[in-house]
């Protein structure tokens, strides 16, 4: 099959990997080119002969020269190794999150330099992700509140969520039963990514399964939940991002709902209120907040969109599927303290860096996630 055959097909894959999206109409809002240049080839290439990248769920950019990468394994490649390959799975046609006979668990931890080199492979971590029949890690993120600055991953299919050492040398603690899907205290149900509260506390988008948001304390022990499946106000169907923002503001993605829930913190730690729901995004993938307004990735079509703090759209650029720049989904997406901008593809397997251009207007050029300061 040709090149050009595979990708078309891929394509259609992603738009069908969406699934049920809520039935009101899509609204781009104001559209507008990309503030940003990319920075062509920036992930360099580290597998053995015969592998590529996987697909690129979670990053976090630490520093603009420590930018942490969960993948979900390496993708094996055709032998001989076709003259097209471009040093990621998807020049060739191959999507990473549904080829599943070529993926293979290993090197699913690093980081990258801000030249996108690889500095360090965590390969003693892989046995988290060995032997998973489904895509594995979704999310990487550290909290801004940590003074140890430990790493929080959430492992999907295992119903699992991990915290390590900030050098990734130690594996602290587990959440959840590995393998085992549950809606107690104790378990969870296909997690998807995790929030932090500056008073400790820590939220856990308990998600495809659950559609529930769950609240830790600072020791990490249950508080409580909010959420539920459904269509109604502060529900969820599949929670696939989260975030915090000013004055105790939560921030959490309805994947197939195509809306983002916004909720607020109470003078009790264990209770929330919801605010108001935005709709009409199509299928939303992940979250920036920043001091006065959010940033979201969506599918249908794929694009950024800034919405301001009453859920009015204020720009959106949409993100080209033709190589070699292209993306088929911006999965995750994180920004450093030089404001460059680092996306993740989870299907055509790679990470790519982004520069604000010379010329950008500085409303639409995306700031690292808000902190309490």
């Amino acid at each position: 099959m040709q090149i050009s055959r595979l990708l078309a097909a891929a394509c259609l894959v992603a738009v069908s990997l969406a699934g049920p999206v809520s039935s009101q109409e899509v609204d781009i809002g104001p559209v507008g080119p990309s503030p940003y240049d990319v920075v062509r080839g920036w992930h360099k290439p580290f597998a053995k002969q015969g592998f590529a990248h996987g697909g690129n769920s979670g990053i976090w950019a630490e520093t603009p020269d420590r930018i942490l990468v969960a993948q979900r394994g390496e993708t094996r490649l055709p032998i001989p190794i076709p003259e097209e390959f471009a040093g990621y799975a998807g020049s060739l046609g191959i999507n990473t999150l549904t080829a599943v006979d070529l993926r293979t668990w290993q090197n699913c931890l690093y980081v990258l330099d801000g030249d996108g080199n690889v500095t360090e492979i965590w390969d003693h971590l892989d046995y988290l992700c060995a032997g998973s029949e489904g895509p594995g890690p979704h999310r990487i993120r550290i909290s801004p509140y940590d003074p140890q600055k430990r790493i929080w991953l959430i492992n999907e299919t295992f119903n699992q969520i991990y915290v390590f050492s900030h050098d990734g040398s130690q594996l602290l603690m587990t959440l959840g039963e590995k393998g085992v899907s549950g809606d107690d205290e104790t378990h969870f149900g296909r997690p998807q990514d995790v929030a932090f509260l500056p008073d400790g506390r820590v939220l856990i988008a308990d998600g495809l399964d659950n559609h529930r948001v769950v609240i830790l304390d600072k020791d990490f022990n249950y508080l409580s939940e909010f959420g539920g499946r459904g269509d109604g106000p502060g529900q969820f169907n599949g929670v696939h991002a989260i975030a915090t923002g000013p004055d105790g503001r939560i921030f959490a993605l309805d994947r197939s709902g195509g809306r983002v829930n916004v909720f607020r913190t109470t003078d009790d730690p264990a209770e929330v209120e919801f605010l108001d729901s935005w709709g009409g995004f199509g299928l939303t993938l992940d979250i920036i907040v920043n001091e006065d307004a959010i940033w979201i990735t969506t599918l249908g079509p794929l694009r950024f969109v800034k919405l301001n703090f009453d859920g009015d759209r204020e720009y959106t650029w949409q993100v080209p599927r033709a190589l070699p720049d292209g993306y088929l989904e911006v999965h995750t997406f994180t920004v450093d303290s030089d404001g460059n901008l680092y996306g993740g593809d989870n299907q055509y397997g790679r990470t790519q860096k982004f520069v604000p251009k010379i010329d950008a207007d500085p409303s639409l050029i995306i700031q690292p996630p808000w902190v309490q300061r």
